[in-house]
């Protein structure tokens, strides 16, 4: 596989020099940002692969340049940030971000990461022969489009909420454990991964389960994992 273009956006220069090091070290292309208004620039001028971001930027919040850079495009965002709330992982996974690592990080885990995005972006290439539609329920999903819906309203997902939705749909019935599903969506079972497929699945079943009174899609099964129940 070809190697991918990523856009470092960081305005710490230790932090930054180690992550373009070892990018080049690997044999990755680069480029970096220190402040937000050059990142979305540079997102819409060179359309990169991949964004690693912080969050605390000098002259705007990283939450804004996820949501400015959502606004016209899905390409992966990895948030690295010293931020380790529970609300600012929520924060950022809900204004679009894909994936979220809290400094300190190990260099390691961080390209194995980007080795999990670039076989996903080469698998998104190749799915012109997967099953076109998924339906249960008032639940509809067109892989084609990449669109999931609720009867007839669509729901607005993340890139990874509808990536653990399509998984759920393709096990439907089948209870499957956090580590299986950190290893299909991430490529690991880190702690960052469980921490975030806590807040993903908190707002995945918030979005599927908005009518009140409608079923519950996804069951918890506590301390094992999750299943889509067919309904």
């Amino acid at each position: 596989m070809n190697k991918m273009l990523i856009l470092v956006v960081e305005d710490d220069a230790p932090i930054r020099n180690l992550i373009t090091t070892t990018l080049k070290a690997h044999d990755y292309n680069y480029l970096s940002a220190t402040l937000g208004e050059t990142a979305i620039l540079q997102a819409s001028s060179h359309n990169p692969d991949v964004v690693l971001l912080d969050l605390g930027l000098p002259d705007m919040d990283g939450i804004e340049v996820i949501k400015k850079i959502r606004t016209w495009s899905n390409l992966p965002i990895i948030v690295i940030s010293a931020r380790s709330e529970d609300t600012d992982k929520i924060d950022a996974l809900d204004a679009g971000a894909d994936d979220y690592l809290t400094k300190p990080f190990s260099v390691e885990e961080l390209l194995a990461r980007l080795r999990v995005t670039q076989r996903r972006l080469a698998a998104a290439e190749n799915q012109g022969a997967m099953q076109r539609e998924f339906i249960n329920g008032a639940l509809r999903i067109d892989y084609v489009a990449g669109c999931a819906y609720l009867g007839e309203k669509e729901l607005h997902l993340t890139p990874i909420e509808y990536k653990i939705l399509c998984l759920l749909a393709k096990n439907v019935g089948r209870v499957l454990t956090h580590t299986f599903i950190t290893q299909k969506i991430w490529g690991s079972s880190w702690d960052n991964d469980i921490a975030s497929l806590r807040v993903f699945m908190a707002t995945l079943r918030k979005k599927l389960d908005e009518g009140g009174d409608a079923p519950s899609y996804i069951q918890t099964h506590i301390g094992v994992g999750y299943r889509m129940q067919k309904l």
